[in-house]
């Protein structure tokens, strides 16, 4: 029997979603970390990082939101379980908040050298996103571990 080339093997394994969602929850961790060294050291070079982060990260959301989609509707026929509405409804918050984050910074550069209600809220937006990313992970992954399982 001949051996598949890393290509081919690549090319039959690959799962779109899988990596889609990996990587833009990947990022927000990121992009906290980076957003409190700008916090409690101010320096423009972490916050600028902060405004990357969360710009590829809201291009990152809707592949994985649209890949997950077509995912669920052939693997799991659209099936109407809880555990899938609660990724949708994660994932429509994410995005808003993602859209409404970078919207605040893209329309106020110097958001972060003030203190006002806008930095605050700007701050806040970022920081909710981990908990939804923390539990679009937890989700997906028991779908995994079930679909593993069954397999």
């Amino acid at each position: 029997m001949a051996r598949q080339s890393l290509f081919q093997e690549m090319k039959k394994t690959f799962m779109l979603h899988a990596i889609a969602a990996h990587f833009s929850n990947g990022l927000i961790p990121v992009a906290v970390l980076y957003l409190l060294l700008t916090l409690q050291s101010g320096s423009v070079f972490f916050e600028r990082t902060v405004e990357h982060l969360i710009l590829i990260t809201l291009l990152a959301i809707p592949v994985s939101f649209f890949s997950g989609v077509r995912d669920w509707k052939t693997k799991y026929k659209g099936a109407k379980a809880p555990v899938f509405m609660k990724k949708l409804r994660l994932s429509a918050v994410l995005f808003a908040l993602a859209v409404a984050a970078v919207s605040i910074r893209l329309s106020h550069p110097s958001v972060m050298a003030g203190t006002g209600l806008l930095h605050w809220a700007y701050v806040l937006l970022l920081l909710a996103m981990l908990p939804v990313v923390t539990l679009l992970g937890h989700y997906g992954g028991k779908l995994s571990g079930q679909s593993r399982r069954s397999a």
